[in-house]
């Protein structure tokens, strides 16, 4: 049996070697294009972090992971294709494999974020309805700092080059429902292991709004 101290320590170092890596490799001008493809990997690694680092597996996990993943799906291709939810805009190539437009880890980026930001905001309050908009409310946060880059990284991009108001008030809206449904199955995520992903985030992200 493995110990849970190593797992959880070998999880945060995990966490901040790709994302330092990820800063180095896309600053470095003959290796940006091979790191910022590799970016679905590195989500997808910091996804089974989060799963690997849960006290207790239960058929429940499965239902409450399914609802940001799902959710995510659905409002993300009504945007591509319809401009509805978060307005007009297109995903480019670097996200990966696509799905009616939709890149399909960013459906696991709406579950991993929405697991994050969750332990999070129940450090603050137990209550779900304020839990869940202090959750909803710091994913679109998080969204406000990675939009700077999207473009640049070849993730996604707005008509015109224009972020509308209506991007961050339907994240609020589409978060704050994934919070309401994932939190209510009470999942046991390590709260440790979700503030370093957060903040590994903010901290990559944060660098390119400066380089």
């Amino acid at each position: 049996m493995v110990d849970k101290k190593f797992i959880r320590y070998f999880s945060i170092f995990l966490i901040w070697l790709f994302s330092v890596s990820g800063i180095i490799g896309i600053l470095s001008p003959e290796y940006t294009d091979w790191f910022l493809t590799k970016t679905p990997f590195n989500l997808m690694l910091t996804f089974l972090i989060l799963l690997a680092n849960i006290a207790e597996f239960k058929w429940t996990l499965t239902v409450a992971v399914a609802i940001p993943f799902f959710l995510g799906f659905i409002t993300e291709a009504l945007g591509v294709n319809y401009g509805l939810i978060f307005g007009n805009y297109s995903y480019g190539e670097n996200l990966g494999y696509k799905i009616f437009g939709v890149p399909v880890i960013i459906c696991v980026n709406w579950a991993l974020l929405t697991m994050a930001t969750a332990d999070v905001a129940k450090i603050v309050t137990k209550n779900i309805i304020l839990s869940s908009l202090l959750g909803a409310a710091l994913m679109t946060g998080l969204d406000f700092i990675i939009e700077v880059s999207a473009p640049r990284f070849d993730f996604w991009e707005f008509e015109h080059g224009v972020i509308p108001l209506q991007n961050y008030i339907g994240w609020l809206a589409t978060a704050f429902v994934a919070h309401l449904g994932y939190q209510s199955f009470k999942i046991k995520t390590n709260k440790i292991i979700s503030l370093h992903v957060l903040i590994s985030i903010i901290v990559f992200f944060a660098v390119f709004l400066f380089f």
